[in-house]
């Protein structure tokens, strides 16, 4: 039954990550520096440490939605810090390509009151789905 939710919750963290792609256009039409020099877009949508920009608008929705999907205790109240938490783990990252240590990194980063040593690496990985599609989907 645990594995049936487990493959539930994914398809859903990848419907959401798909629909998130399809809307992205319409967000990005707001801001007029991205269209102009091809350089800024080379450089990408993070700032010059790599940070990325928070998720807003129905990125922040999905993104805060889907976590607390996955587990309530993720979130527990406090969006601003399960979005820092999510731009961190993209700065973190950015430069480790080994899929394993990215999820052990979001388990060491990402714990709550019930969970002071993560939340396993399961619901780690669907935790590292759902940043990578909501706030740095290129790393």
């Amino acid at each position: 039954m645990r594995t049936h939710h487990c493959a539930m919750l994914l398809a859903t963290v990848t419907l959401l990550a798909l629909t998130g792609c399809a809307e992205e256009p319409e967000a990005d039409a707001g801001p007029t520096p991205v269209a102009t020099a091809p350089s800024a877009s080379a450089a990408g949508p993070t700032d010059a440490s790599g940070v990325p920009p928070e998720p807003t608008g129905e990125k922040r929705v999905i993104y805060l939605a889907t976590l607390t999907g996955i587990d309530p205790g993720i979130v527990n109240g406090d969006e601003e810090q399960a979005i820092s938490r999510g731009r961190d783990q993209c700065t973190a990252m950015k430069d480790e390509k080994d899929p394993t240590r990215r999820v052990a990194q979001v388990e060491r980063r990402f714990t709550g009151p019930g969970h002071p040593n993560g939340f396993g690496p399961t619901k780690s990985a669907l935790i590292l789905a759902t940043v990578q599609a909501n706030i740095c989907p290129t790393y």
